[in-house]
């Protein structure tokens, strides 16, 4: 394996790709939906391989989307995707989240899902989302919270990945626990306090096919995820504690009473 972009802890792994796909307009930006109008603008940063750039997108009739990632990969997904469902008023390009290719006052929307944990300064990242935001429009953010994650039956494999996680997020400058501080970085970022929105929801797996899906694909990034080259040249883990880990995810999806649930923090606030 070779390293990526240390800007993205979990990279771009197949195992990791397959999550991305799995997201929703619908799953992932439930709290953003009521207050879309058909005619808006929106710009979705860190889009990966499009599903929710490209449903919203479709729900976006009379407007238009456009999403940026620093991957030229994952932006040839998307391509793809939006080409596979025919969707026209979408354009995908390659982009730094803190140097966004776009003037002032661009977009009635700004979109981040899963994006800030991932950066070393997210408070800058949000400053330039207000900028090419237009005045009054909205800037609307959803992270994960890993401290908060909590899964059923009780696992020392899954609890010594929660904390090597951690771990090697914080050796490369990342906040792993963005979720809970999402608010607290969009009032660092200069939002009117009056107009921020914060809030929470909730991903869990416990169904047969989630516990497989979500189990199977986190032992794969315990192992061959850039998630695993991090951690071992950070000297945090070797192989054969990561494979430990991943027998523990396996067993965990195996349990015919596994549950996990990953909290998500939100924040809706106006440029």
């Amino acid at each position: 394996m070779t390293k990526e972009s240390e800007s993205y802890t979990h990279g771009h792994h197949e195992s990791v790709l397959r999550s991305h796909r799995r997201r929703t307009a619908a799953n992932s930006a439930a709290f953003l939906l009521p207050h879309l109008l058909s005619d808006m603008t929106l710009l979705d940063v860190g889009c990966g391989p499009g599903t929710v750039t490209v449903d919203l997108a479709e729900r976006l009739t009379q407007g238009s989307v456009v999403g940026v990632d620093a991957s030229d990969d994952v932006l040839e997904s998307a391509r793809g995707l939006a080409d596979a469902h025919g969707t026209k008023n979408i354009t995908f390009e390659h982009a730094n989240a803190y140097e966004l290719p776009f003037e002032d006052d661009s977009f009635d929307v700004v979109f981040a899902h899963q994006l800030l944990q991932h950066l070393s300064d997210p408070v800058a990242a949000l400053r330039e989302m207000k900028r090419v935001a237009k005045p009054g429009g909205f800037v609307a953010v959803r992270d994960a919270d890993y401290e908060a994650m909590t899964w059923y039956p009780e696992s020392a494999e899954l609890t010594e990945w929660n904390m090597l996680y951690h771990e090697v997020t914080h050796a490369y400058g990342f906040e792993p626990d963005a979720g809970r501080r999402l608010a607290s970085w969009v009032r660092d970022a200069g939002f009117d306090p009056a107009t921020i929105e914060p809030g929470a929801s909730v991903w869990c797996y416990a169904t047969p096919d989630d516990r497989t899906w979500w189990g199977g694909l986190w032992a794969e990034r315990c192992t061959e995820s850039n998630f695993a080259v991090q951690a071992k040249d950070s000297g945090l883990a070797d192989d054969v504690a990561l494979e430990q880990l991943a027998q523990g995810w396996r067993e965990w999806a195996a349990a015919p009473d596994g549950w996990f649930a990953v909290l998500n923090g939100e924040v809706l606030a106006r440029a």
